[in-house]
């Protein structure tokens, strides 16, 4: 599937675009597509950002996908995937969203990133990351799929720019050297009640290791991440629907706690 022609890829990202504006999931591309390469699929996902870009979206960021062994077990896939954060997408923490807004939204609790200075390259390290890495805090990523009933896989996933709808970012605080993400513990509760935790460690067992797959991944699309960027690094633990009528919130032990409320 690697020598798919221009036209199947605007077709794909134009059907992708439309389903996720008239909110009328489709089948995933691997239905039709079982060979789809990883390859198309994110250029698929390129076609849908170019478009979203030519619309008046700004890219401010990327993500980073299925970091964790709770995630991948519930998406069945085995490896990870990035998607492109746009500032149409981006909310401050205590926001109010419209479930009626989004198509099978689910929610995940994540350690997130903004970048000091540029990270790119096929050969960087932890310790390059977190000198990158000027501020770290806490996110909730509201995910979403143009899909039928998520039955996705990875290629579908990396088409639809990584099933990222929108990104909720808590209060940053400075990335100091002796803060360590991987010990960091979360507790994602839905009207006040616990419902879900984890550890830094669930994402590539340090979520800078996030950062570090990322500027890998962009550097084979000719990218990298950039000064000034956030970063969603994934999720420590299993996404939970997002349902009508909820308030949910993250908190962790040094990071400031974000919210979200549902309505």
């Amino acid at each position: 599937m690697d020598d798919l022609d221009d036209r199947w890829i605007a077709t794909t990202a134009s059907a992708l675009l439309a389903a996720e504006d008239d909110r009328l999931p489709i089948d995933a591309l691997s239905i039709r597509w079982p060979s789809l390469s990883l390859e198309s699929a994110y250029r698929v996902q390129a076609a849908s950002i170019r478009r979203r870009i030519a619309d008046g979206a700004r890219v401010v960021g990327h993500k980073a996908g299925v970091t964790s062994k709770a995630m991948q077990e519930q998406m069945g896939v085995d490896e990870p995937d990035s998607g492109v954060l746009l500032d149409d997408m981006m909310l401050p923490t205590g926001s109010t969203l419209a479930r009626s807004a989004l198509m099978q939204p689910r929610v995940e609790a994540e350690v997130a990133f903004r970048l000091g200075s540029d990270l790119a390259g096929p050969n960087v390290g932890v310790d390059e990351a977190r000198a990158a890495a000027v501020e770290v805090f806490l996110a909730l990523e509201v995910i979403d799929t143009r899909f039928t009933d998520w039955r996705i896989t990875v290629a579908d996933s990396i088409a639809d720019n990584a099933s990222c709808a929108r990104a909720v970012t808590g209060p940053p605080v400075p990335l100091n050297e002796d803060m360590d993400l991987a010990e960091e513990p979360l507790v994602v509760s839905v009207n006040g009640a616990a419902v879900a935790t984890g550890e830094g460690r669930a994402v590539l067992g340090d979520p800078l290791r996030a950062l570090v797959w990322l500027a890998e991944r962009l550097h084979l699309l000719g990218d990298g991440l950039r000064a000034g960027q956030l970063v969603l690094a994934g999720a420590v633990h299993a996404s939970l629907p997002l349902e009508h009528r909820t308030t949910i919130c993250a908190r962790s032990l040094h990071l400031p706690p974000v919210e979200l409320h549902v309505r």
